[in-house]
């Protein structure tokens, strides 16, 4: 496991957008897109002064392409939040997405 102690300022990746899926209190989720297609997602926790979250690409980018989008994300999400921000703690993952479940598909496949 690496972790990235100090962030620079990097330029910003083009093509990147942001699909809120849900907003609480202390808590968003975003779908990230690149070029018109989903790249990642993001949850975001608030603390007291710091927050937490977790970044799962689907694709694996390059180090200085993933710095670049870790700096995007905290300023256009995080540091933009009403939130103060001292610390931000933010775990990385690769993978793919198996399923989205709701209970609503399960009712409909119990209506049929």
């Amino acid at each position: 496991m690496r972790a990235i102690v100090a962030l620079l300022h990097f330029s910003t990746m083009t093509g990147i957008t942001y699909q809120r899926q849900f907003r609480t209190a202390l808590s968003e989720a975003y779908i990230i897109v690149r070029d018109g297609k989903p790249f990642g997602r993001l949850d975001l926790h608030f603390g007291g002064t710091e927050v937490c979250g977790t970044l799962i690409l689907l694709e694996e980018p390059r180090e200085q392409e993933l710095l670049q989008l870790i700096s995007q994300l905290d300023d256009d999400l995080i540091l933009s939040a009403d939130t103060p921000r001292e610390d931000l703690q933010l775990t990385v993952f690769q993978g793919r997405e198996l399923l989205f479940y709701t209970d609503d598909l399960q009712q409909d496949a119990t209506d049929k």
